[in-house]
């Protein structure tokens, strides 16, 4: 197992260990860990998802999918659910809330939805909290949103919340014909900003943003607190987790 956060008073400290074979997982504890400590690493380009890692905006997209299904005259779903069909655009987001039994209103379903988000995307969308502090203490260091958002959303939202003006790029689903996780979006971002693979973190909360750092030989690093699957996140093997983005600072420098 890795990838463990563990707090004493106010310090974090992230440390990796591997169980020893045979032992003791009650309550989730390792009978004989053996542990060692890894040392901050220096970062080049800081690649950071935008929903569920630099703002919450769960409660906005589950309500305005519910009110396109509401139009349609189609089941609301739970929020939970519908928060976990985020993370791969919006016509997967889509589909998704529709199932199989509606999937030929799509098009009549999309335009609700886009409708509705558009006015709707700040509603309580907001920045998790000490993401303000992250951005500011990592100024010095080359740093890009890449997000299977649509761009205009991402825009507006990132604008909006004061932290636009933080990164290179704002990268969206609409920005280049490829997505996460597929590695040939970053490798041409990484040439451009002059920067190494092993000097590239690929930070998110979703399965695409640890594969698109594996998938480019990148650092990766998940945020367990976010919209994603937390054990999903962890069995894809981060090479840094974090409960909270604030953790970034004693991570990176």
């Amino acid at each position: 197992m890795k990838g463990v956060i563990i707090l004493s008073q106010k310090v974090t400290v992230r440390v990796l260990y591997e169980e020893p074979h045979g032992a003791d997982r009650k309550n989730g504890k390792s009978a004989n860990p053996t542990f060692f400590m890894r040392k901050m690493k220096t970062i080049e380009l800081m690649i950071f998802d935008f929903d569920g890692t630099l703002v919450y905006s769960g409660d906005d997209l589950a309500n305005s999918v519910n009110h396109m299904l509401r139009k349609l005259g189609i089941p609301v779903l739970d929020k939970k659910k519908i928060i976990g069909f985020i993370g791969d655009g919006v016509v997967q987001l889509i589909e998704r809330s529709l199932g199989d039994a509606y999937r030929d209103r799509f098009d009549e379903a999309m335009k609700l939805f886009r409708a509705h988000y558009a006015q709707h995307l700040l509603d309580t969308t907001a920045l998790y909290p000490g993401v303000p502090d992250v951005l500011e203490h990592f100024r010095g260091t080359k740093k890009l949103i890449i997000t299977n958002k649509l761009y205009d959303y991402t825009f507006k939202i990132a604008e909006a919340l004061g932290i636009a003006g933080c990164f290179e790029e704002i990268i969206g689903l609409d920005s280049f014909p490829l997505r996460k996780p597929d590695r040939k979006l970053l490798l041409p971002l990484m040439e451009k900003y002059d920067a190494q693979k092993t000097d590239t973190v690929v930070i998110g909360d979703g399965i695409n943003d640890i594969l698109l750092a594996k998938n480019t030989g990148t650092l990766s690093c998940a945020l367990l607190n976010g919209l994603g699957d937390r054990g999903r996140l962890l069995s894809l093997g981060p090479d840094y987790c974090c409960e909270d983005i604030a953790e970034l600072k004693g991570l990176f420098a």
